[in-house]
């Protein structure tokens, strides 16, 4: 499924849209079930749009031609012997399997607007409690226009992003904070002073340390701007540093401001904390680019039979504004495959509604020999590459690992082995010396 539903589904009109002629939203669906897949659709429908566990007046046909959810396709996939999730109640004479498919259903947006919360109730909604289903997964979603008319998504973006950065024709290349908690603010100036004159384009702040109270983030800002001023003064290059301003709605517009007046240019907010209401609200009024975590997100999608797709959520966050967005990274600490990783970074890159452009940002266990495999599933380096340790604990320093991180980046772009590379190139070498032999 593309950024926008322009196909033309079972009920479609002759000139391809909906019939009915109302704009409507598209979900994509893995069901597991131990009723029939038709059964299993028929009472998604129902529950996201008119219907109930049982005939109600006023729920005439008219009404449900124009406001009911609509069964677009039924694609049956393998059966299985056991159910994925708990919960659900069989019908009478259960034959013991559990049929598994994938379910279209289509939405008028008439019932909602374009309104991501309220799309959200529609699309999710009750469905995950539904006894009928033993397994329930968002895939994707397609979004008719009226969305791109009520969400402007990301200011920045990638463009916005290297403009800002000043980097182009490879990733923009940084690293967190470390330790993620309990830094005074001298030691957080110091830190963030060495890794901006050692040359880093990027520095952000760990999702666990937005505005605590042993440092709030008033003075944090000014800890950091100050480093970042000195260190530019050295350089000649402003580094980029994304302050997590993640909070209540009010708090996270002060603490925008505080960032802006000091100079800052980029804020973080943790998007499975705020919701992409409040992801879309900071949006709104933000004058720099909105670097989007998404800690949390494995309590979504970590069990294959519950919760959403990277593919839909993303279309969620970049439609609410996200300028750069975390997608995980290769070979990395957390569970998640290789080929998902790959298939986030691509989602990312693919148009929504023509632009709405969003920096992937590569994560996790990351070192300068993640730069082939990463450059080798890609093809391209329009990418954030971060890496915490393996910059910071370079045997030589943070700028000895900032440059081993660009050479390995130079090494995958050539097609050159990066062992052959690091005959020639000493921080390089340093770095498969220490981080190569797992």
């Amino acid at each position: 499924m593309s950024g926008v539903w322009n196909g033309k589904p079972a009920g479609a009109s002759a000139s391809g849209a909906p019939a009915g002629g109302t704009e409507r939203v598209l979900a994509e669906y893995f069901v597991e079930t131990p009723w029939t897949l038709a059964r299993a659709a028929e009472v998604i429908a129902g529950e996201q749009s008119t219907g109930t566990f049982t005939a109600v007046p006023g729920e005439t046909a008219a009404l449900k031609e124009r406001h009911g959810a609509r069964i677009e396709q039924i694609v049956p996939l393998e059966e299985a012997s056991a159910p994925l999730l708990p919960g659900a109640k069989p019908p009478s004479g259960h034959d013991g399997r559990y049929r598994r498919g994938k379910i279209s259903v289509s939405y008028p947006i008439v019932n909602f607007g374009p309104s991501i919360p309220n799309l959200m109730s529609a699309i999710a909604g009750n469905l995950f409690e539904l006894q009928e289903l033993s397994g329930l997964r968002l895939l994707d979603i397609e979004l008719p226009d009226a969305f791109a008319r009520r969400y402007p998504g990301p200011k920045f973006g990638l463009a916005g992003t290297r403009r800002l950065t000043g980097v182009y024709g490879r990733p923009i290349l940084g690293s967190i904070v470390k330790p993620s908690v309990g830094l005074t603010a001298k030691e957080l100036g110091s830190l963030v002073y060495e890794l901006a004159v050692a040359g880093l384009d990027f520095i952000k702040d760990d999702e666990l340390n937005a505005n605590p109270p042993y440092l709030p983030l008033e003075q944090k800002v000014r800890a950091v701007m100050d480093a970042i001023g000195r260190a530019a003064d050295v350089t000649g290059k402003k580094t980029m540093y994304a302050f997590n301003i993640t909070g209540d709605i009010d708090e996270m517009r002060r603490h925008h401001d505080v960032v802006v007046e000091a100079g800052g240019n980029c804020v973080m907010a943790s998007v499975m904390s705020i919701g992409f209401a409040g992801l879309a609200h900071l949006n709104g009024y933000s004058e720099v680019p909105i670097h989007a975590h998404r800690n949390q997100w494995g309590m979504l999608t970590r069990s294959p039979g519950l919760g959403m797709e990277f593919g839909a959520f993303q279309k969620l966050c970049r439609l609410a504004g996200a300028d750069h967005l975390h997608v995980n990274g290769l070979n990395s600490k957390f569970y998640e495959s290789n080929e998902s990783v790959v298939r986030s970074i691509q989602a990312c890159a693919r148009p929504l509604f023509g632009g709405y452009e969003t920096v992937p940002v590569v994560s996790s266990a990351q070192w300068a020999g993640s730069a082939p495999p990463t450059y080798e599933a890609i093809r391209s380096v329009d990418v954030m590459h971060l890496a915490g340790g393996g910059m910071l604990a370079h045997p030589d320093g943070p700028a000895a690992g900032f440059a081993s991180m660009r050479q390995g980046w130079e090494a995958a772009a050539a097609g050159t082995p990066l062992e052959t590379y690091a005959t020639t190139h000493p921080e390089l070498a340093r770095a498969i010396e220490k981080y190569g032999k797992g």
